[in-house]
C-alpha cells in the first residue's frame, strides 16, 4: 500500500523560508509525477508546482521565482522549497503523486494528508 506523508509546514514571518516534504512509502515503488497544491481558507484549491520523472518542473505564476520543487529519487521524496514567503501563501499544502508500484508495475495515484503553512505579516 502506498502512502504519502508530508512534513515541514509551520509558522514563518513574511520574507522567510520553509521547506515542505512529501515522502512516498510502499514496496517497490517509483514516483512518476508529483504535484503540490494549496488551499487557503475560503478559497479553491490551486496547483502550485509539479515535477515529473523526466525533470520537467512547472510553477504557478503566484509562486514562480520564489518556490522550487525538487526530489530525492533514492528517498522517493519531493521537496517544495518556499522562499520570500508572503501572507497570501498561507494555506494547507498537499501533495499528489502518481506512483508505479509492486511486482507488476501498477499505477497508483493519491494524496498526502496536508501540512499547514502560515506566513505572518
Amino acid at each position: 500500500q502506498v502512502q504519502l506523508v508530508e512534513s515541514g509546514g509551520g509558522l514563518v514571518q513574511a520574507g522567510g523560508s520553509l521547506r515542505v516534504s512529501c515522502a512516498a512509502s510502499g514496496s517497490s515503488l517509483s514516483v512518476n509525477r508529483m504535484e503540490w497544491y494549496r488551499q487557503a481558507p475560503g478559497k479553491q484549491q490551486e496547483l502550485v508546482a509539479s515535477i515529473a520523472r523526466d525533470g520537467r518542473r512547472n510553477y504557478s505564476d503566484a509562486v514562480k521565482g520564489r518556490f522550487t520543487v525538487s526530489w530525492n529519487n533514492a528517498k522517493n521524496t519531493v521537496y517544495l522549497e518556499m522562499n520570500s514567503l508572503k501572507p497570501e501563501d498561507t494555506a494547507v499544502y498537499r501533495c499528489w503523486a502518481q506512483v508505479v508500484t509492486g511486482l507488476y508495475g501498477s499505477t497508483w495515484t493519491g494524496w498526502g494528508q496536508g501540512t499547514q503553512v502560515t506566513v505572518s505579516s
